[in-house]
Protein backbone atom coordinates (compact mmCIF):
# COMPACT_ATOMS: atom_id res chain seq x y z
CA UNK A 1 0.00 0.00 0.00
CA UNK A 2 2.57 1.96 0.79
CA UNK A 3 4.50 1.38 -2.16
CA UNK A 4 1.52 2.25 -4.13
CA UNK A 5 1.53 5.69 -2.54
CA UNK A 6 5.02 6.22 -3.48
CA UNK A 7 4.31 5.63 -6.96
CA UNK A 8 1.25 7.39 -6.92
CA UNK A 9 3.02 10.42 -5.53
CA UNK A 10 5.80 10.02 -7.95
CA UNK A 11 3.75 10.24 -11.27
CA UNK A 12 1.94 13.29 -9.62
CA UNK A 13 4.95 15.17 -9.37
CA UNK A 14 5.93 14.50 -12.96
CA UNK A 15 2.53 15.86 -14.31
CA UNK A 16 3.10 18.62 -12.14
CA UNK A 17 6.79 19.72 -13.21
CA UNK A 18 5.66 18.92 -16.54
CA UNK A 19 2.66 21.33 -16.54
CA UNK A 20 5.20 23.61 -15.44
CA UNK A 21 7.74 23.14 -18.04
CA UNK A 22 4.90 24.22 -20.55
CA UNK A 23 3.50 27.01 -18.49
CA UNK A 24 6.93 28.27 -18.68
CA UNK A 25 7.40 27.90 -22.03
CA UNK A 26 4.00 29.95 -23.24
CA UNK A 27 4.67 32.58 -21.31
CA UNK A 28 8.04 32.26 -22.70
CA UNK A 29 6.32 32.72 -25.87
CA UNK A 30 4.07 35.13 -25.22
CA UNK A 31 6.96 37.67 -23.76
CA UNK A 32 8.36 36.81 -27.05
CA UNK A 33 5.60 38.67 -29.00
CA UNK A 34 4.47 41.78 -29.83
CA UNK A 35 1.90 43.75 -31.40
CA UNK A 36 2.17 47.09 -33.36
CA UNK A 37 -0.93 49.42 -34.71
CA UNK A 38 -0.61 50.22 -37.99
CA UNK A 39 -2.04 53.78 -39.42
CA UNK A 40 -5.09 51.42 -41.02
CA UNK A 41 -6.00 50.79 -37.11
CA UNK A 42 -5.06 47.15 -37.49
CA UNK A 43 -2.92 45.24 -34.31
CA UNK A 44 -0.61 43.04 -35.85
CA UNK A 45 1.10 40.17 -33.78
CA UNK A 46 4.73 39.58 -34.20
CA UNK A 47 6.48 36.70 -32.91
CA UNK A 48 9.82 37.75 -33.11
CA UNK A 49 11.56 40.91 -34.31
CA UNK A 50 12.06 41.31 -38.06
CA UNK A 51 15.26 40.66 -39.88
CA UNK A 52 13.93 40.65 -43.50
CA UNK A 53 12.26 43.96 -44.14
CA UNK A 54 10.81 45.08 -47.23
CA UNK A 55 10.16 48.56 -47.85
CA UNK A 56 8.03 50.02 -51.08
CA UNK A 57 8.33 53.77 -50.28
CA UNK A 58 11.65 55.92 -49.59
CA UNK A 59 10.55 57.53 -45.88
CA UNK A 60 10.25 54.39 -44.87
CA UNK A 61 13.35 52.69 -46.49
CA UNK A 62 15.57 55.76 -44.73
CA UNK A 63 13.54 55.63 -41.57
CA UNK A 64 14.67 51.81 -41.33
CA UNK A 65 18.56 53.13 -41.63
CA UNK A 66 18.14 55.73 -39.30
CA UNK A 67 17.26 53.27 -37.08
CA UNK A 68 19.98 51.18 -37.54
CA UNK A 69 18.50 48.25 -39.53
CA UNK A 70 18.62 47.72 -43.16
CA UNK A 71 16.40 46.07 -46.09
CA UNK A 72 16.56 43.42 -48.61
CA UNK A 73 13.96 44.67 -50.63
CA UNK A 74 13.30 48.84 -51.78
CA UNK A 75 11.72 51.02 -53.60
CA UNK A 76 12.59 50.58 -57.49
CA UNK A 77 14.87 53.69 -58.82
CA UNK A 78 17.71 55.23 -57.86
CA UNK A 79 18.65 54.62 -53.73
CA UNK A 80 17.58 57.76 -51.75
CA UNK A 81 19.68 56.25 -48.81
CA UNK A 82 23.06 54.81 -50.70
CA UNK A 83 23.16 52.42 -48.21
CA UNK A 84 20.12 50.50 -49.48
CA UNK A 85 21.64 50.68 -53.14
CA UNK A 86 22.60 46.45 -53.19
CA UNK A 87 18.93 45.83 -51.74
CA UNK A 88 16.92 44.00 -54.85
CA UNK A 89 14.17 46.45 -56.34
CA UNK A 90 10.73 45.86 -55.55
CA UNK A 91 8.58 47.80 -57.59
CA UNK A 92 6.68 50.67 -55.70
CA UNK A 93 3.25 51.44 -53.33
CA UNK A 94 1.97 51.81 -56.80
CA UNK A 95 2.83 48.10 -58.33
CA UNK A 96 4.25 45.66 -56.48
CA UNK A 97 6.81 43.24 -57.93
CA UNK A 98 5.38 40.08 -55.78
CA UNK A 99 7.24 37.61 -57.87
CA UNK A 100 10.49 39.46 -56.38
CA UNK A 101 9.32 40.01 -52.98
CA UNK A 102 8.47 36.44 -52.29
CA UNK A 103 11.77 35.66 -53.69
CA UNK A 104 13.26 37.50 -50.28
CA UNK A 105 11.20 35.47 -48.13
CA UNK A 106 10.24 38.56 -45.97
CA UNK A 107 9.33 39.04 -42.51
CA UNK A 108 7.43 42.39 -42.87
CA UNK A 109 6.47 44.18 -46.28
CA UNK A 110 6.29 48.16 -45.51
CA UNK A 111 3.86 49.60 -47.59
CA UNK A 112 1.02 52.62 -48.35
CA UNK A 113 -2.13 53.39 -46.26
CA UNK A 114 -4.17 53.48 -48.13
CA UNK A 115 -2.74 52.57 -51.27
CA UNK A 116 -1.48 48.87 -50.25
CA UNK A 117 -4.48 48.00 -48.50
CA UNK A 118 -5.06 45.75 -51.65
CA UNK A 119 -2.32 43.79 -51.31
CA UNK A 120 -2.42 42.42 -48.13
CA UNK A 121 -3.66 39.27 -48.92
CA UNK A 122 -1.07 38.71 -51.47
CA UNK A 123 1.15 39.56 -48.86
CA UNK A 124 -0.13 37.36 -45.95
CA UNK A 125 -0.08 34.31 -48.52
CA UNK A 126 3.46 34.65 -49.02
CA UNK A 127 4.10 34.41 -45.23
CA UNK A 128 5.00 38.16 -44.02
CA UNK A 129 2.81 40.66 -42.72
CA UNK A 130 2.15 43.83 -44.27
CA UNK A 131 2.46 47.03 -42.32
CA UNK A 132 0.79 49.88 -43.14
CA UNK A 133 1.65 53.78 -43.00
CA UNK A 134 1.87 57.12 -44.65
CA UNK A 135 2.61 60.57 -44.38
CA UNK A 136 1.08 63.67 -45.23
CA UNK A 137 2.19 65.59 -42.13
CA UNK A 138 5.41 65.98 -40.51
CA UNK A 139 3.35 64.57 -37.82
CA UNK A 140 2.93 61.46 -39.19
CA UNK A 141 6.56 60.91 -40.13
CA UNK A 142 6.91 61.23 -36.71
CA UNK A 143 4.12 58.45 -36.07
CA UNK A 144 6.12 56.53 -38.76
CA UNK A 145 9.63 56.09 -36.88
CA UNK A 146 7.54 55.29 -33.29
CA UNK A 147 5.56 52.45 -35.17
CA UNK A 148 8.62 51.40 -36.77
CA UNK A 149 11.11 51.02 -34.19
CA UNK A 150 8.34 48.95 -31.81
CA UNK A 151 8.47 46.62 -34.79
CA UNK A 152 12.17 46.73 -34.47
CA UNK A 153 12.76 47.37 -30.75
CA UNK A 154 14.83 50.65 -31.57
CA UNK A 155 12.77 52.88 -29.38
CA UNK A 156 15.52 54.58 -27.71
CA UNK A 157 17.63 55.34 -31.11
CA UNK A 158 13.58 56.72 -31.94
CA UNK A 159 13.28 58.90 -29.68
CA UNK A 160 16.50 60.51 -30.59
CA UNK A 161 15.72 61.17 -34.41
CA UNK A 162 12.12 62.38 -32.99
CA UNK A 163 14.02 64.95 -30.84
CA UNK A 164 16.10 66.18 -33.61
CA UNK A 165 13.11 66.79 -35.59
CA UNK A 166 10.30 68.23 -33.27
CA UNK A 167 13.87 70.61 -31.75
CA UNK A 168 14.56 71.70 -35.80
CA UNK A 169 10.95 72.97 -36.14
CA UNK A 170 11.03 74.91 -32.56
CA UNK A 171 13.74 76.47 -34.08
CA UNK A 172 12.42 77.47 -37.33
CA UNK A 173 8.73 78.74 -35.20
CA UNK A 174 10.68 80.95 -32.67
CA UNK A 175 12.71 82.39 -35.91
CA UNK A 176 9.24 83.17 -37.64
CA UNK A 177 7.20 84.76 -34.92
CA UNK A 178 6.88 88.04 -35.66
CA UNK A 179 7.61 87.69 -39.10
CA UNK A 180 5.18 88.43 -42.28
CA UNK A 181 5.30 85.09 -44.11
CA UNK A 182 5.52 85.53 -47.99
CA UNK A 183 2.82 83.86 -49.86
CA UNK A 184 3.87 81.00 -51.79
CA UNK A 185 2.49 78.88 -54.39
CA UNK A 186 3.10 75.22 -54.06
CA UNK A 187 2.94 73.17 -57.03
CA UNK A 188 2.51 69.61 -57.84
CA UNK A 189 3.52 68.62 -61.42
CA UNK A 190 3.60 66.17 -64.06
CA UNK A 191 3.15 66.74 -68.00
CA UNK A 192 0.16 67.95 -68.61
CA UNK A 193 -1.14 67.74 -65.27
CA UNK A 194 -0.25 70.37 -62.44
CA UNK A 195 -2.18 70.88 -59.30
CA UNK A 196 -1.81 72.98 -56.18
CA UNK A 197 -0.74 71.12 -53.04
CA UNK A 198 -2.77 71.72 -49.67
CA UNK A 199 -1.49 72.35 -45.99
CA UNK A 200 -2.98 68.61 -45.27
CA UNK A 201 -0.08 67.20 -47.83
CA UNK A 202 3.16 66.61 -46.45
CA UNK A 203 4.73 69.22 -48.29
CA UNK A 204 1.96 72.02 -47.72
CA UNK A 205 2.31 70.99 -44.16
CA UNK A 206 6.45 71.14 -44.69
CA UNK A 207 5.74 74.64 -46.18
CA UNK A 208 3.58 75.97 -43.37
CA UNK A 209 6.52 75.08 -40.73
CA UNK A 210 8.48 76.77 -42.88
CA UNK A 211 7.24 79.68 -42.35
CA UNK A 212 5.20 80.41 -45.74
CA UNK A 213 1.90 81.38 -45.83
CA UNK A 214 0.03 78.74 -48.64
CA UNK A 215 -2.13 81.03 -51.03
CA UNK A 216 -3.97 77.73 -51.84
CA UNK A 217 -5.28 76.64 -48.49
CA UNK A 218 -8.77 76.89 -49.17
CA UNK A 219 -8.68 76.06 -52.53
CA UNK A 220 -11.50 73.02 -52.50
CA UNK A 221 -9.61 69.32 -52.77
CA UNK A 222 -9.86 66.65 -55.48
CA UNK A 223 -11.61 64.10 -54.56
CA UNK A 224 -9.47 61.39 -56.29
CA UNK A 225 -6.28 63.62 -54.66
CA UNK A 226 -7.67 65.24 -51.62
CA UNK A 227 -3.98 66.61 -50.23
CA UNK A 228 -4.25 68.78 -53.84
CA UNK A 229 -6.56 71.07 -55.25
CA UNK A 230 -7.14 72.19 -58.78
CA UNK A 231 -5.30 75.11 -59.89
CA UNK A 232 -7.46 78.54 -60.28
CA UNK A 233 -5.50 80.64 -62.71
CA UNK A 234 -8.05 84.25 -61.12
CA UNK A 235 -7.23 82.99 -58.24
CA UNK A 236 -3.47 82.51 -57.73
CA UNK A 237 -3.50 86.02 -60.06
CA UNK A 238 -5.74 87.86 -57.36
CA UNK A 239 -3.53 86.26 -54.70
CA UNK A 240 0.57 87.68 -56.18
CA UNK A 241 2.32 84.75 -54.72
CA UNK A 242 5.83 85.89 -54.25
CA UNK A 243 7.32 82.46 -55.32
CA UNK A 244 6.42 79.82 -57.04
CA UNK A 245 7.61 76.26 -55.90
CA UNK A 246 7.18 73.18 -58.27
CA UNK A 247 7.34 69.49 -57.03
CA UNK A 248 7.92 66.70 -59.52
CA UNK A 249 8.79 63.41 -60.23
CA UNK A 250 9.19 63.44 -64.09
CA UNK A 251 11.10 66.05 -65.75
CA UNK A 252 11.22 69.39 -63.69
CA UNK A 253 12.21 71.59 -65.74
CA UNK A 254 9.81 70.60 -68.96
CA UNK A 255 6.86 70.47 -66.44
CA UNK A 256 8.04 73.77 -65.55
CA UNK A 257 8.67 75.44 -69.23
CA UNK A 258 4.85 73.29 -69.60
CA UNK A 259 3.67 75.29 -66.75
CA UNK A 260 4.77 78.84 -67.55
CA UNK A 261 3.61 78.50 -71.33
CA UNK A 262 -0.20 77.54 -69.97
CA UNK A 263 -0.22 80.71 -67.36
CA UNK A 264 1.70 83.44 -69.54
CA UNK A 265 -1.30 84.08 -71.91
CA UNK A 266 -2.87 84.91 -68.65
CA UNK A 267 -3.58 88.46 -67.77
CA UNK A 268 -1.88 89.85 -65.12
CA UNK A 269 1.09 86.61 -65.07
CA UNK A 270 3.67 88.71 -66.22
CA UNK A 271 2.72 91.08 -63.09
CA UNK A 272 2.73 88.48 -60.12
CA UNK A 273 5.89 89.32 -57.77
CA UNK A 274 7.00 85.52 -58.03
CA UNK A 275 7.40 86.42 -61.91
CA UNK A 276 8.90 89.74 -61.45
CA UNK A 277 11.70 88.43 -59.39
CA UNK A 278 12.37 85.29 -61.01
CA UNK A 279 11.15 83.00 -57.72
CA UNK A 280 9.86 80.38 -59.85
CA UNK A 281 11.74 76.97 -57.57
CA UNK A 282 12.42 73.89 -58.57
CA UNK A 283 12.14 72.00 -55.25
CA UNK A 284 14.56 68.95 -54.56
CA UNK A 285 13.11 65.59 -55.79
CA UNK A 286 14.59 63.75 -52.81
CA UNK A 287 13.01 65.95 -50.33
CA UNK A 288 10.07 67.18 -51.74
CA UNK A 289 9.20 65.01 -54.28
CA UNK A 290 8.77 62.01 -52.05
CA UNK A 291 8.44 61.07 -48.11
CA UNK A 292 11.73 62.32 -47.27
CA UNK A 293 11.31 60.14 -43.91
CA UNK A 294 14.36 61.77 -40.73
CA UNK A 295 15.51 63.99 -43.63
CA UNK A 296 12.35 66.04 -42.99
CA UNK A 297 14.72 68.26 -40.97
CA UNK A 298 16.88 69.05 -44.24
CA UNK A 299 13.51 69.29 -45.98
CA UNK A 300 12.43 71.92 -43.51
CA UNK A 301 15.98 73.79 -43.48
CA UNK A 302 15.89 74.02 -46.90
CA UNK A 303 12.33 76.10 -47.02
CA UNK A 304 13.18 78.09 -44.39
CA UNK A 305 16.09 79.43 -45.81
CA UNK A 306 14.44 79.53 -49.17
CA UNK A 307 11.67 81.72 -47.66
CA UNK A 308 14.21 84.10 -46.18
CA UNK A 309 15.19 85.44 -49.49
CA UNK A 310 11.38 86.55 -50.47
CA UNK A 311 11.09 90.11 -49.70
CA UNK A 312 7.91 92.55 -50.63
Amino acid sequence: MKRMVVILFSILLLIMIGCQSTAEETENTQEGSFSIIDFAERTITFNKTPKNIVALGNGETDIIYALGKEVVGRPTGDAIIPEAESALEVGSTHSIDLEKVTSLEPDVVLGNHPMNTKDIQAIENIGAEMVLTSANSVDDILNQIRILSDLLDRKETAEELINQINDKITSIQSEISEQKKPRILLIYGAPGTNMAALPNSLSGNILELAGGENIASDYPSLEMYPQYAQLNTERIIESNPQMILLMSHGDPEAVKESFIKDMSSTAGWDELDAVKNDHFIILPSDLFGTNPGTKVIEALDYLHELLKDVKE
